[in-house]
């Protein structure tokens, strides 16, 4: 299909779900079971119900590719980072932010692994439940390493590549599951460039190796609701052309992001933010048919998929549904003209 239409991963979630006032003034690292307003003995339904929401919501604006909108998560990464093996989530430790302050996060003792499967269920539900492509996501082995203590390894790399092989582990999982798609969230690869370079891809490439399916990864500036001044330019992008991911998400719309940093993938798909996220004013289809010909400079149509700068769970819902079905809208405009010349 030509630009496809996806979400990055997250939609909101339903305040009768989580706490949304409590849940907007952080993006948590460690478990926060709190958050929850249904008891635990009702919450993995309550969570299945508004998985189902989430994905109905999807399918009414229209979009291509279909995510279970992370229902189930109190943040993109949590959830999978606190259920392996090797980790205290009991006495957390402490990390800087991407806005350089102090958070919780889990604290390494021992050997990071995986212990089961985590999100498989995710998919099961999902794949069940439409029958259009789907996708699933998993925190990267880079940015889980660098939003936790180490007080084990004593070795970046050794504790981020044993990230990486779990990784692995769930991802073989995921396409087992039904996934046409799995994005590997690394937005702090951004944050810590230089750590990025010297050993990012290397556990990239061996949280992929082997997974046999499509493999986006993600980067981002953070979410708009918690990073308001934004840098316009990537400072680790065109290393992900030595990936083995297939495709590689980026945020434009919010940064006005020069893209022409896009010539610097050559044989990547590549996921084109083209929803500004920071503004609740839903954007009409002509300024997103407008933000995806921008692209076009750079990039050929066959090789871009259209999405929201990052995930949407921070936006009012009416908001987020809004601007979801201006993004189908606005590609079904430069579709059409493409189909003309």
């Amino acid at each position: 299909m030509l630009l496809p239409t996806s979400l990055v991963g997250s939609y909101p979630q339903p305040d009768w779900l989580i706490d949304r006032e409590k849940l907007s003034k952080q993006v948590p690292r460690v478990r926060m079971q709190g958050l929850w307003r249904v008891d635990a003995k009702f919450l993995e339904v309550a969570q299945d119900d508004a998985t189902l929401l989430a994905i109905r919501d999807q399918e009414r604006a229209g979009l291509d590719i279909i995510s279970d909108g992370e229902q189930r998560r109190e943040s993109y990464s949590n959830r999978f980072a606190t259920a392996l093996d090797g980790v205290d989530i009991d006495n957390p430790g402490t990390t800087l932010n991407r806005s350089g302050k102090p958070i919780p996060v889990p604290r390494i003792t021992g050997k990071v692994r995986r212990r089961h499967p985590v999100e498989k269920r995710d998919v099961e539900l999902l794949r069940a439940s439409t029958a259009r492509a789907i996708k699933a996501t998993v925190p990267g082995p880079f940015t889980m390493a660098r939003q936790a203590q180490d007080d084990f390894y004593k070795d970046e790399e050794a504790l981020t590549l044993d990230y990486a092989d779990a990784v692995n582990a769930e991802i073989k999982d995921l396409f087992a599951a039904g996934a046409d798609i799995v994005q590997i969230d690394e937005p702090w690869m951004q944050q810590h460039p230089d750590k990025a370079r010297l050993y990012g891809v290397k556990a990239l490439n061996r949280a992929i190796e082997g997974t046999g399916g499509t493999i986006a990864v993600h980067l981002c500036f953070g979410y708009a609701a918690v990073v308001h001044d934004k840098p316009t330019g990537y400072s680790f992008l065109a290393e992900l052309e030595n990936s083995n991911a297939q495709q590689v998400s980026i945020e434009a719309a919010q940064p006005k992001l020069d893209l022409s940093v896009l010539r610097a993938l050559p044989s990547k798909t590549v996921i084109l933010g083209v929803i500004d996220l920071s503004d609740m004013a839903v954007e009409t289809p002509q300024t997103v048919a407008a933000r995806i010909r921008a692209a076009f400079a750079h990039v050929p149509p066959e090789r871009i998929v259209v999405a929201p700068d990052c995930g949407m769970k921070y936006l009012p819902r009416a908001v987020a549904f809004g601007k979801m079905k201006a993004m189908v809208d606005g590609t079904q405009i430069v579709r059409d003209e493409l189909t003309r010349a």
